[in-house]
């Protein structure tokens, strides 16, 4: 699929399996952050809205505007963190690479690059608008 030219019913007819979608108070920024250091794309990008993609998984961001008649948009908080609880997982991405950049980017690290029990180095790097992004790479 070309997400460069595809509409909005085509792109939501494609969508299968298990979707993510990301809530945001800016998504220029967001999508700054994500390319320069996730090396993710985005397609279409406007103010309020775009499509992300990471290797071949996709994904989007919408502006919290977007959901004015969505219920959920009533519980969003006033401040971050937004996404506590739920982890968004990157396992092709090297966390000690990452860490390197993340605070230039508006990152803050939870967790630097660690070793952990069940095979993988990871790093835990929370964003502007709350997310926990778990990046990682098998040892």
């Amino acid at each position: 699929m070309d997400y460069n030219d595809v509409s909005a019913e085509d792109f939501g007819a494609s969508l299968r399996g298990i979707g993510l979608n990301l809530l945001v108070r800016d998504v220029g920024r967001q999508v700054a952050f994500l390319e320069g250091l996730f090396g993710m794309k985005a397609f279409q990008p406007t103010e309020d809205f775009a499509i992300m993609t990471y290797g071949e998984d996709v994904f989007q961001l919408h502006v919290d505007g977007t959901y004015h008649s969505n219920p959920l948009l009533g519980l969003l908080p006033e401040s971050p963190p937004r996404g506590a609880g739920i982890e968004i997982r990157l396992y092709d991405t090297d966390p000690d690479e990452t860490c390197a950049r993340a605070e230039a980017l508006g990152g803050t690290i939870l967790q630097e690059a660690t070793d952990k029990p069940h095979g993988l180095r990871e790093a835990y790097i929370l964003c502007e608008n709350g997310y926990a992004w778990v990046v990682s790479r098998a040892l």
